[in-house]
């Protein structure tokens, strides 16, 4: 069952749309990136996937994103926002796993111990810049204090998985993926194959929280 919601936030207008899994033991809570939507492939699939398995989907939309601009806040406003749909998406009474795809993840890092998430689901984790590996985020993911899966393309360049710094989360490793985890048509990784590999381990990996 799809649904959609609006929230006011001290950000602004927020949106969630809810796929709801008939027999749901948790909430996935998971917001776009810095330039996209929900509409991103790793999110739909994982929307489309999920509430199969027990898992209600809630795809969260920024204040910026629903008000139609192009270019996302400082990560101090994007907190607030998340921090304000927070009541709602636990209002289900269900452990939330708090989730997003790359300035999305960073927030889910930065506020998870704060809003008493249950785990952090990190997609495309920007550990630095494209080409700028010395401004490291790692802190921002090694910080979240919950459970956290990273799910990253093997060619992001955002941070590829081997950069990665040992720490206590799983790393997921889409083959051949980019930022948004498209693949090339030459790659031996078709397209479907890439989201079955991002869908399948999350299932995986929420059955161990509950």
């Amino acid at each position: 069952m799809t649904s959609s919601e609006i929230i006011e936030t001290d950000a602004g207008t927020a949106r969630v749309t809810w796929h709801t899994a008939k027999q749901a033991r948790l909430v996935l809570a998971v917001s776009h990136g810095a330039g996209g939507g929900i509409e991103a492939r790793d999110l739909q699939a994982l929307a489309t996937v999920l509430p199969a398995h027990g898992v209600t989907v809630a795809l969260v939309e920024q204040p910026w994103r629903v008000a139609g601009k192009k270019v996302a806040p400082a990560p101090k406003t994007l907190d607030v926002g998340w921090r304000g749909i927070w009541p709602a998406v636990a209002k289900p009474g269900l452990p939330v796993v708090s989730g997003g795809r790359s300035a999305g993840a960073r927030v889910a890092c930065r506020t998870a111990t704060e809003l008493g998430a249950a785990a952090v689901l990190a997609l495309s984790f920007p550990l630095h810049p494209p080409g700028k590996p010395e401004k490291s985020r790692a802190d921002e993911l090694l910080g979240a204090g919950v459970p956290t899966l990273v799910v990253q393309g093997g060619n992001d360049p955002f941070g590829k998985p081997a950069e990665f710094p040992d720490g206590d989360f799983g790393l997921v490793e889409v083959p051949y993926g980019d930022h948004g985890f498209a693949v090339p048509k030459r790659a031996e990784t078709g397209q479907e194959e890439a989201l079955e590999i991002i869908t399948g381990r999350v299932v995986e990996w929420t059955r161990t929280l509950g």
